[in-house]
């Protein structure tokens, strides 16, 4: 029997990562003339150390090529840099020729314009380096966010201890990757606030960031991003809401974009305990720390103050609650904030379904102007607003959305265009734009989504500034 129990431990010790049941021994009485025999079950589910090793191979190189895309656009910082004082001595030199032309040569001339030509050429050269590094940075992160899924499905099979640490690597090379995609950004749109562009040129890749904190792929209906207009100190914050069905219940607010998607909320905010503040639909946003949101009852604006966790509502005169977005009922009050405040989208009776747009005093929280437009609301995937500029988004195929639609409150036209842009899934519900980092937020069947936009220049500028 000792010579049985050491085979065992023996056994226990060297496969560790099975589960002890599966070890079977025999009670059996053993002579000195026979051999000692031991018989291991080995079940389906063994832990696959060897997936588990090739992950963290995996990040390693992962690792290896997000410092090369970060090196690249540290060397893009660099270059636009002294491209930048290229363009300012060349417009101060053109500006005293412009005074005083008669000072200057033909061969001067020729100089400057020699000058200008190379550097548009090494502007163009930049850009081309920049969208070859996006493509990676897409690449990266599509291989980043498969790992992050075979490590969740690992952490819910097997022992959690064992995949926590390779998990949190996963997590440092979110993080860095997001902090690579802002820096790539910022090159991109360096006067992130600022509306001195023109309209929607293209949006990036879909960007996937991760399942729903209540890793549940059931709860469709839902919404992510960051605060519009944060608080001091709370600049870095996200904030989610998911569930099964249109009501919304509750938000979960993080410290940053880690604890959101390590799911560690710093607060969790109920809109249905000493009072009914729920809501309806997936429509809401969060500026200065409170959420903004459809009122269930009676139907109206609604906003809850999470810093003192009071609610209050407002009624729209005349919106129905017969009109909802294509994607998803309930989305009848359509809540959206940009560089000049917020909004709400929304329909009513007399205008037999045309989508309507209120700025919103957010003192006084009632409308101070209205607009309509010519577009039947449930036609429409969802809306968003960038500098006073509505856009209206529609399905194309189960795979692409399509902005075709542009309402400018400051000239009060509208157009339709087309700007494609991938979908990850089929069905989204909430589609935002946030001005503090100029980037779309999408919840698309239970995932987090985000995208970056891209603006056109405006060409009524000085003539003697390169756009980049």
């Amino acid at each position: 029997m000792i010579t049985i129990l050491f085979c065992l431990l023996f056994l226990r010790a060297t496969l560790a990562y099975w589960p002890l049941d599966f070890l079977a021994e025999k009670n059996e009485t053993v002579s000195p003339g026979q051999t000692c025999t031991c018989e291991a079950f080995l079940p389906d589910t063994i832990f696959p150390m060897g997936e588990l090793e090739l992950l963290e191979k995996s990040s390693v190189q992962i690792s290896h090529k997000l410092e090369l895309e970060i090196s690249k656009i540290e060397m893009f910082e660099i270059k636009l840099t002294i491209y930048m004082e290229k363009i300012m001595n060349l417009t101060v030199l053109i500006g005293i020729m412009e005074n005083d032309p008669d000072s200057y040569t033909e061969v001067q001339i020729q100089e400057v314009k020699i000058q200008i030509k190379q550097i548009e050429a090494l502007i163009v050269e930049l850009q081309a380096s920049i969208e070859i590094s996006s493509t990676v940075l897409v690449s990266i992160r599509k291989e980043i966010i498969a790992m992050i899924v075979i490590l969740t499905e690992l952490e819910t099979t097997y022992d959690k201890n064992l995949v926590l640490l390779t998990r949190r690597e996963y997590i440092k090379l979110q993080q860095k990757l997001e902090e690579c995609e802002r820096r790539h950004n910022e090159i991109f749109n360096p006067n992130i606030g600022s509306c001195d562009h023109g309209f929607i040129s293209r949006l990036s890749k879909p960007m996937i960031s991760h399942l729903n904190a209540h890793l549940n792929a059931g709860h469709r209906y839902g919404g992510w991003g960051k605060d519009s207009n944060p608080l001091p100190g709370y600049e870095n914050m996200y904030w989610y809401s998911g569930s099964s069905n249109t009501l919304v219940s509750q938000i979960n607010v993080y410290a940053d974009y880690y604890r959101l998607i390590m799911r560690q909320p710093m607060k969790t905010h109920d809109l249905y305990s000493s009072r009914d503040w729920r809501g309806l639909g997936n429509n809401y946003i969060v500026r200065g720390n409170t959420l903004y949101y459809q009122f269930r009852e009676p139907f109206s604006m609604g906003k809850y103050n999470m810093t003192s966790q009071t609610a209050g509502y407002r009624v729209v005169p005349s919106a129905s609650s017969r009109f909802s977005y294509f994607y998803s009922g309930s989305q009848n009050l359509d809540f959206a904030a940009d560089e000049n405040g917020l909004w709400v989208t929304y329909a009513t009776e007399e205008s037999k379904g045309k989508l309507m747009l209120g700025k919103i005093d957010e003192a006084a929280f009632a409308l101070k102007e209205v607009y309509e437009m010519n577009i039947y609301k449930p036609s429409v995937g969802n809306t968003f607003m960038v500098c006073g500029v509505l856009y209206a988004t529609r399905s194309i195929d189960i795979k692409t959305e399509e902005i075709f639609y542009i309402y400018n409150t400051h000239t009060k036209q509208e157009s339709y265009v087309s700007i494609p842009f991938e979908k990850f899934q089929e069905m989204y519900v909430y589609l935002d734009y946030n001005p503090t980092d100029q980037k779309l937020y999408m919840y698309n069947d239970g995932y987090y989504v985000s995208y970056h936009v891209w603006f056109h220049q405006n060409k009524n500028k000085n003539k003697t500034e390169l756009q980049i």
